[in-house]
This record gives C-alpha cells, structure tokens and sequence, in this order.
C-alpha cells in the first residue's frame, strides 16, 4: 500500500500561531485545554504551523480541532508527558498486519494492545504488528509512532477500544512526534468506519469491567459498528 501523496502546494500555507491553533467553524471548534500552554510547551513566539496531510483531511471534512506542538515524543506516553495531560486522553495507533494491507488498533495511551483480543476482532489469526521496517516502507510520511487513527487517511480498517470513547476530547498524533492534534471523540470517528471491541489486555480490567466492557461493544456492534451518537 502506497502512503498518501505529498499535500498541494497551496496546503503549505501557514495555519495559525504555534499554540492552540484552533480550526472548523466557530461554533464547533473545540475549547483550548487549560492545562496547555506555551511554556509547558517550549514553543518560541513566531513558529507557524504548516499543514500536514492529517490536518488538510481533518480540514477538508469541516472538521473542528486544535493543533498542538510539543517536544519531541517517540511514542504515546511520551506525547502524554511532553503535553502534561493524562495518557489516558492520548490515543495510541498500532498498524496491524492483516492479509494483504493493514488494520489500525486504536487504544488509549495508558493501555497494553492485546494481540490476541485484535486478532479475534479481525478473524484474523496470523494478524501481528507492523514491523518499523513495513512501516518506514508503507507509510513514508508519517514518522514512527506517529500514525493517526484516522482510517479513511490512511486506507485501513479501524478497531477502536470502547475505553477511548469514555473521553470527550482526545489527543492524537499529528503524523510527526513533534505536533498532535486535540478534538471531540465522537467528531473524530463520527465519519470513520470504526468496529468498537475490546483491544486491552485484561490484565488491565477488573471482572466486573472487563463483562461490562464486552457488553458495551457486543451493543455497539450491533449498531452498525459505530460510536453511539
């Protein structure tokens, strides 16, 4: 699978001042989170933003969200810390191997992928993560670690853990380890095809929970494999 070509030269344009930088119309656009700012951040006055292949899709569906730089962060925890909010509202995307192309497994950032659990969810048993080699190969334009759950992007299949919907806004990657992107849950996956089903190890869950969560994702499947409105 060839990654996404290289955006326009007219989406080299600047976006908007280096912290939170807010997109989509103004009675959609999400909130800046107290917690951010420039100090925390590291950003120096005068750095503009150029628009990436994630924020001219996120652009080009209508869709409100807040870019957000940061030091760098080699991986999902590390974005968490390098914003000083809870990894828990960072998403972390896993490119699977499955067949032929690739699933993405969307799971919160304080969270450990079951394979086992993914590979169920595909009726794939061979399924396995991408190696950093397939990835450098697959997806030259997103740096390691740095994939966004956007499937329609992306041209994958999304499996999403029903834990990511318990937060109403959710950072992500950018495609870089130096830029995320904050915006509403249900706004982010309301235009994917997205199949809500237990991803974590359980190792992570109570009993209780874990027949609960279940029971929350066998309903979302029924409706259609989509986020419940």
């Amino acid at each position: 699978m060839d990654g996404p070509g290289a955006p326009p030269g007219a989406a080299q344009a600047a976006l908007g001042a280096a912290v939170g930088a807010v997109y989509g119309s103004h009675d959609r656009r999400v909130a800046a989170h107290p917690g951010v700012n420039s100090a925390r951040l590291g950003s120096r006055p005068g750095r503009w933003l150029v628009m990436s292949a994630v924020t001219e899709h996120l652009q080009h569906q209508g869709s409100a969200f807040e870019l957000l730089p940061h030091r760098q962060a080699d991986t999902a925890s590390d974005e968490a810390r390098a914003l000083g909010i809870d990894a828990g509202e960072v998403l972390k995307t896993l490119a699977v191997r499955t067949g032929p192309g690739y699933a993405l497994a969307v799971i919160p950032a304080s969270r450990r992928l079951d394979l086992q659990l993914v590979r169920e969810a595909l009726a794939d048993r061979q399924a396995r993560l991408a190696s950093e080699e397939e990835l450098g190969r697959d997806f030259p334009d997103y740096q390691l670690g740095a994939l966004p759950p956007l499937g329609a992007l992306l041209g994958c299949q999304v499996c999403l853990d029903p834990e990511v919907l318990d937060h109403d806004l959710v950072v992500f990657a950018a495609g870089t380890q130096t830029e995320s992107v904050r915006m509403a849950t249900r706004e982010l996956f309301g235009g994917e095809q997205v199949t809500t089903v237990p991803l974590v190890r359980q190792a992570d869950w109570g009993s209780d929970d874990l027949i609960g969560r279940r029971r929350a994702a066998h309903q979302e499947l029924e409706g259609g494999g989509h986020p419940a409105p």
